[in-house]
């Protein structure tokens, strides 16, 4: 069968959102995470509660657990579930205090950055300290799912020096785009649905798709975003509208909008930044109405691979909640 052509798992009306289907493993997950924030040094937790208490969707640990549960995942190992989501919300939220030292980010969901607030040499020790206390959990667990999380964090490491070599880069290709976003975005998506299917017990084929599932939905999260970086506005996307195209990272959009515009390329590559009129212009060109048309059908694509591999679990609620995910992700807008 063409993967491409999806087996549409339309979710039904559900009577709750995905998250409230799960809503108290979710609270689990919360109780546990806010729980492992504190540090002998009153400094290093408050940047840490900065950042992960004053907001996020949650949306690994809300994948994670309904991959556990549409895998019939009982009761029993629901600890070891909770865990898994935490240590890779931590690796996620140590990540995003990295991301933004290095882009020099001013904001961060809505509000100054950790960089902005605490500076680079406080915020780099708390990323670290999250980074640790995720293997603090991680190595309770047996050695392939270790292997597992330490996988991801190599990828998102690989991710960010390969995004990093392609700034400014106007002959950057769709494909160099895509192997970006896999290791810094969907490598922990794939991550937790290997993890969630292997905790519920299911088997080795099983877990391989779920480890796809998470690939797909994590590239068409990532799209997405990068779609409404260029779309805005600022008040709903919690940073500057641009941000990507004004460091120089080439997003879904830029590397779209490159392609067909020899001006938009000249403006992207200029090494000091697309800034003042030549930012303005560059937004105008990556706002193409074709451009952003051809940029969700590139998200619709990864969601359609996403549904297809829905197909090897039972009908659940759980199941069905992974397909309103997978189409939410598809349809947000700002």
């Amino acid at each position: 069968m063409d993967r491409n052509k999806a087996i549409a798992f339309s979710a039904p009306s559900l009577p709750e959102t995905p998250a409230q289907v799960v809503e108290s493993e979710l609270q689990a997950v919360e109780t546990r995470l806010l729980s492992l924030l504190d540090c002998r040094e009153s400094l290093i937790s408050e940047i840490c509660r900065y950042l992960v208490a004053g907001g996020g969707k949650r949306i690994r640990p809300t994948f994670i657990m309904l991959v556990y549960r549409a895998c019939s995942g009982s009761d029993r190992n629901l600890a070891d579930v909770v865990d898994a989501a935490v240590a890779l919300e931590l690796i996620h939220s140590a990540t995003l205090l990295h991301d933004d030292i290095i882009d020099s980010g001013k904001l961060r969901r809505g509000k100054p950055s950790a960089f902005s607030r605490f500076g680079l040499g406080p915020t780099l020790v708390a990323g670290d300290f999250l980074f640790s206390r995720a293997f603090e959990l991680c190595g309770r667990f047996e050695e392939r799912l270790i292997k597992m999380a330490a996988d991801a964090c190599i990828e998102l490491t690989e991710g960010e020096v390969m995004e990093g070599r392609l700034r400014h880069n106007a002959s950057v290709s769709l494909a160099d785009y895509k192997k970006v976003i896999e290791l810094k975005t969907a490598s922990l998506f794939r991550c937790g649905g290997r993890v969630a299917a292997d905790l519920s017990g299911a088997p080795e084929r099983i877990i391989k798709r779920m480890g796809r599932l998470g690939t797909a939905i994590g590239l068409a999260f990532q799209m997405v975003d990068d779609l409404l970086d260029v779309v805005g506005p600022e008040s709903k996307i919690g940073k500057p509208v641009g941000s990507d195209l004004r460091a120089g990272i080439p997003s879904l959009p830029v590397v779209l909008g490159i392609a067909g515009c020899a001006e938009l390329r000249r403006l992207f590559d200029e090494r000091t930044g697309v800034d003042g009129a030549g930012f303005e212009r560059a937004l105008e060109l990556v706002r193409a109405p074709e451009v952003l048309a051809a940029s969700r059908q590139k998200a619709a694509e990864q969601a359609a691979l996403a549904h297809n591999e829905l197909s090897c679990l039972k009908p659940s609620i759980y199941r069905d909640c992974l397909a309103a995910m997978i189409n939410d992700q598809v349809d947000r807008e700002v």
